[in-house]
């Protein structure tokens, strides 16, 4: 019976697109597709060729186990082949694997190792006599590549086994420890951390940097690319006292030789074992200091192993189960602006939906704009979206061998979508941020929040979730309508009874009463904390001087440099954030305005009435033990009030050190410096107060 000629076609396209993939992969170390679109073309080549198997050939992709050695490095022969497992993907192909193996044994149950898959490149370690030999890579299942120069850098792996602790065993003549390179998720953000400080390519995933880092030529790089190695299995062992009934028992054997061996390693009974486990690692896959794909289950008797025996590509006593793919390819559809509560405005993917890690995908981060050139994503690409568990889905790859001649690149809007305000990126800073703090919706619930904690308007009773509530419920949309609440209004509120709602407009009310410096620090103005808060009010006196004050003047404030001077006037050049200013003011928020004693106190150092002011005015303390008079928090407001700055460390710009009883580290981080060290007497004396 003939064969369709679009069949043999089909079976070609996917033979030759599996291994340039191939190639790309193992090769290159250079993915062009992710894993669940490679799955599906190797699944689909698998289904044709089991329906037409005249048409199979040697030369097959579904007839070897991986790709061929590199020529830079020395072949190495399996002296067992290294196969890889079946793949299973759904709970019906787990249930037919258990089928198979009780059928096969004549049994009612099965004892299952289990244990989770390693994303990472499968290695075998041979140690003659207890030191090891040679370490290669799987290659094509039966000829891999000599690394053992690389893998000698890999901390985790003994370079010589001592026996068993527990038993004092003699290592084996011979033994073949197989296992995984991988790379951990932590020591991944670090290399691609490097890698972006040195404008060099960053890696797609741990697992492509593991293989890259354990092919390089040059051990050397191999040592600064820190990979860790996990044991999962002996491949032949002899003259040795290893466990030779149960897998398990092989995997406590390993880690007694001080090899690692996946902690989340278990043993269990029959399919509803198999498949609540994969369930329960599924569950806490993020939280798992490596990448995983699946979990591994092999029937736990290794004599039962035998029995099963193989295929010509894979054990019959073992399986893969796979998770859904955390990678897969879409179309960029578009780039939106979202806002965040910080005023933030972050880059956000819209995409042709997809399928990924176990949901639908139709939005994916995309960080900021330095992230987006970096990619080079651009509107109409065709993207690889990873999905990590309840991790946002984020872009990783852009797939430009499918770019449309009209794509587009992206341009990052200069004002707010939300509330029309201007929109700055300041110098050194990679977010892009709307200026309208106190009047934009998408920032309200946090500026209101940062409105009344305890250091700026310090209105007592209002947390975050009668904020919540006041938002939500529309009675308030900026600061100043904290000021035109009523009783009425508030008991509309959830759990807010009339004594409650009396004692938080007694609060407000009360925090009309306030200092110009709170009153600056609760604008919530970018870069402007305390200390800058209480700077600026010093300076200029009002709040008018300080709003009518240039990018130039600003800067002229002591410890203000350009980026924050540049962040306070375009705060304050924003219209809507002068409304609500003043809003607050004709609601009768109020503070005691000076003549800018700080600038004065350095403009007349000669005067009588700021002498004590001119001898600590401008310079910085440090306060260090206890103090018998002064709290240490109404020694700093005395300094702050005669014009001086408190900060929390020593350095060679410190001009004084307090120290009281038991002052400690600081002190002698002062005598070490030559700073000029007072005591509580002498602190006095120089504030005048003695």
């Amino acid at each position: 019976m003939s064969i369709p000629e679009d069949i043999v076609q089909r079976i070609k396209e996917l033979r030759d697109a599996i291994e340039l993939h191939d190639y790309n992969y193992y090769m290159l170390d250079t993915p062009a597709i992710p894993d669940a679109e490679y799955d599906g073309l190797f699944r689909e080549l698998q289904e044709l060729e089991r329906s037409h198997p005249q048409l199979v050939t040697l030369d097959s992709p579904t007839q070897r186990v991986g790709g061929s050695a590199l020529k830079e490095f020395s072949q190495v022969f399996h002296r067992t082949p290294m196969l890889s497992l079946g793949n299973a993907f759904n709970v019906s192909e787990v249930e037919a694997f258990d089928r198979r193996v009780r059928q096969t044994l004549g049994l009612d149950n099965v004892e299952y190792a289990v244990e989770p898959k390693f994303d990472g490149l499968a290695i075998s370690l041979c140690y003659v006599d207890g030191l090891l030999a040679t370490g290669a890579t799987r290659g094509d299942g039966y000829i891999g590549e000599d690394v053992t120069a690389n893998l000698r850098t890999v901390k985790s792996i003994p370079l010589q086994l001592l026996g068993s602790p527990a038993g004092g065993r003699r290592p084996p003549r011979f033994m073949e420890v197989r296992g995984e390179v991988l790379m951990l998720k932590a020591d991944f953000e670090k290399l691609n951390l490097q890698q972006r400080e040195r404008k060099e390519k960053e890696f797609i995933n741990p697992r492509n940097a593991a293989a890259g880092s354990l092919r390089q030529l040059d051990p050397a790089i191999s040592a600064n690319r820190k990979l860790t190695f996990y044991a999962y299995g002996i491949g032949i062992s002899e003259e040795g006292e290893v466990p030779r009934d149960k897998h398990d028992h092989v995997l406590d054997y390993l880690a007694s030789l001080r090899f690692l061996v996946a902690r989340e390693r278990g043993v269990v009974m029959g399919a509803a074992g198999l498949l609540d486990y994969h369930q329960r690692i599924g569950a806490n896959r993020v939280s798992l200091p490596y990448d995983i794909d699946g979990t591994v289950y092999k029937v736990n008797s290794l004599v039962q192993q035998e029995k099963l025996g193989f295929v010509s590509r894979a054990p019959r006593f073992a399986l893969a189960h796979k998770f859904p793919a955390q990678e897969a390819s879409t179309e960029l559809l578009d780039i939106g602006v979202q806002v965040g509560r910080t005023g933030a405005l972050t880059p956000v993917a819209r995409l042709k939906p997809v399928f990924v890690g176990g949901v639908t995908v139709t939005n994916a981060t995309l960080h900021n704009e330095d992230e987006i050139k970096r990619k080079d994503v651009r509107i109409g690409d065709h993207v690889i979206v990873r999905r990590a568990g309840d991790v946002i889905p984020e872009i990783v790859a852009v797939q430009k061998e499918k770019r449309p001649p009209d794509a587009k690149p992206f341009v990052m809007r200069d004002d707010c979508p939300v509330c029309g305000s201007k929109a700055v990126r300041l110098p050194g800073e990679a977010l892009t941020r709307c200026t309208g703090g106190l009047f934009c919706p998408a920032q309200r619930k946090q500026a209101i929040l940062h409105f009344a904690s305890r250091r700026a308007m310090n209105i007592d009773g209002l947390g975050e979730k009668l904020i919540n509530q006041l938002v939500e419920s529309a009675l308030v949309r900026t600061p100043a309508d904290l000021y035109r609440l009523g009783i009425a209004a508030l008991a509309t509120l959830e759990r807010i009874a009339d004594k409650s709602a009396t004692n938080i407009l007694k609060a407000i009310e009360k925090s009309k009463d306030t200092t110009l410096a709170r009153f600056i620090y609760a604008l919530g103005i970018r870069n402007v904390g305390e200390t800058t808060a209480k700077d600026l009010a010093r300076y200029f006196g009002g709040l008018d001087p300080m709003i009518a004050a240039d990018v130039e003047a600003l800067q002229q404030v002591p410890d203000i440099g350009p980026v924050v001077a540049e962040s306070i006037a375009d705060f304050l050049d924003e219209r809507h954030n002068l409304e609500v200013i003043e809003q607050l003011r004709a609601c009768g928020v109020r503070w005691k305005e000076g003549d800018g004693t700080c600038r004065a106190a350095i403009a007349h150092p000669e005067s009588s009435d700021s002498l004590h002011a001119s001898e600590i005015a401008g310079k910085t303390f440090v306060l260090t033990g206890a103090l018998l008079n002064l709290a240490r928090e109404g020694a700093k407001e005395k300094i702050e009030a005669a014009g001086g700055r408190v900060k929390g460390t020593v350095s060679k710009k410190t001009d004084y050190v307090v120290a009281g009883a038991d002052p400690g580290s600081k002190y002698d981080k002062a005598v070490e410096l030559g700073v000029t060290v007072l005591d509580e007497e002498g602190l006095l004396r120089l504030l005048g107060d003695l």
